[in-house]
């Protein structure tokens, strides 16, 4: 029969409890064979949680300035020193017929106030179109640190170059957008 041991550090001088849940029914807890330390979660590193949102939605411009795609995911951190792994996977096409290009660039909204860019300068993806019709798919991936336990909103923006028409997504493509909370 195994035994359990409960060793002081001889250097401590605060004083550990362990107390039971209140609860009327039997637990068991069932130990590793192994040795090492009970992982907290929030260590450095660690995923805390996933969202992920999908949408097969077509939405088309011709701005030259950033416009909403409507594509919204949101997560709400527990640490407002942990950071957001933002990533936007999926199709997406231009259709013109001069050297043009379609522009994403991903913006975040902390509830309660406006959206605002991650980037201050380039958009993120960048799809050209030479002469015809230009599908490609989305690949935005980015380290946010939004500094609040607030809800926070991600949506990719987007805009046509200079004239003709940029279409976030075809219509029967799905596009989807996952968020990772990240310990700090």
């Amino acid at each position: 029969m195994s035994k359990i041991a409960l060793t002081p550090n001889a250097s401590g001088t605060g004083t550990l409890t362990i107390a039971a849940p209140n609860t009327s029914t039997d637990r068991t807890l069932t130990l590793p064979d192994e040795t090492g330390t009970v992982d907290t979660l929030s260590r450095a590193g660690n995923v805390l949680q996933v969202v992920q949102a999908q949408t097969n939605s077509s939405i088309a411009t011709t701005n030259t300035s950033d416009t909403a795609s409507g594509f919204i995911a949101s997560i709400t951190p527990q640490s407002s020193s942990n950071k957001v792994l933002v990533m936007v996977n999926g199709g997406n096409y231009f259709n013109d017929t001069d050297s043009r290009e379609a522009l994403t660039k991903m913006y975040r909204q902390i509830a309660g106030g406006g959206y605002s860019s991650l980037l201050s300068g380039e958009p993120v993806d960048i799809a050209g179109c030479y002469g015809g019709v230009l599908r490609i798919s989305h690949s935005i991936c980015l380290l946010d640190s939004p500094g609040t336990t607030d809800q926070v909103y991600y949506q990719p923006y987007f805009r046509a170059s200079s004239g003709g028409t940029a279409y976030f997504n075809a219509s029967t493509i799905y596009v989807t957008m996952t968020l990772m909370e990240i310990a700090a």
